[in-house]
């Protein structure tokens, strides 16, 4: 039995993109959970690493749904 409640989604490059389509999912009813890569120990943070976001399972189809249409949006 798999009793992992959230599923991989995509990955993307950098805090502030995972922010903005963590903002977007959440604004469409979807919880989202992020994790990144350490990046660095520096004072100064990158923002640049790989960050995952992961969905609940009940709603992963919905999530790629909503994925496809804001990196549409994005890309125009």
């Amino acid at each position: 039995m798999d009793d992992l409640k959230y599923e991989l989604l995509t990955e993307v490059l950098g805090q502030m993109e995972a922010e903005l389509l963590k903002l977007y999912l959440q604004t469409n009813e979807i919880e989202v959970e992020l994790f990144e890569e350490a990046t660095s120990s520096d004072v100064i943070p990158v923002t640049f690493g790989r960050v995952q976001i992961f969905v609940e399972k009940i709603n992963a189809q919905k999530a790629r749904n909503l994925l496809e249409e804001y990196e549409n949006q994005t890309q125009d």
